[in-house]
């Protein structure tokens, strides 16, 4: 099985690229497949992890705000941005990075291992709906790699005849 799974607030601009990514995926049919499930979880970071238990491969889209320019794409393995959660009062800053983390600890070797994260450089946060043109623009590119990846990922699982 194969997660994917778009992050963020689509009720803060460009926070919105994950949710975006997702549904332009979903268009284009690629959850069609039984072994390919699309989740917009939009902040919830234990949505996250739970969408990610039992599968063999995840990929995580969002926004960031690095200092990059704005449209800048990033792809990293997801075990680069694992981070312990440090514990308050609410669970709303429990993030996808916090989830790759809890998973690991606490579902072993039910969590997958091969993680992908692909992050858009946000130009803004502000509260608004839709992307900004550059944002968009990387958002189609996003769109795109996910489809190869995921293509990829389905050809590798096939066994050897």
């Amino acid at each position: 099985m194969i997660a994917v799974v778009g992050c963020g607030n689509p009720n803060r601009s460009d926070d919105g690229a994950g949710p975006d990514v997702v549904r332009a995926l979903a268009a284009r049919g690629v959850s069609e497949d039984s072994r390919v499930r699309l989740l917009d979880a939009g902040t919830d970071g234990m949505a996250v992890m739970f969408a990610a238990r039992g599968c063999r491969t995840l990929i995580i889209i969002d926004a960031c705000q690095s200092g990059s320019v704005p449209g800048a794409v990033f792809e990293i393995p997801g075990t680069e941005l694992e981070q312990r959660h440090q514990p308050s009062l609410t669970l709303h800053d429990f993030r996808w990075d916090h989830a790759l983390f809890a998973g690991r600890k606490i579902f072993g070797e039910t969590f997958p291992t091969d993680v992908t994260v692909l992050l858009i450089e946000a130009g803004t946060v502000a509260f608004g709906i839709g992307l900004s043109p550059c944002v968009a623009d990387a958002a189609e590119k996003i769109v795109d790699r996910v489809e190869a990846l995921v293509r990829l990922r389905l050809q590798e699982a096939r066994p050897v005849q």
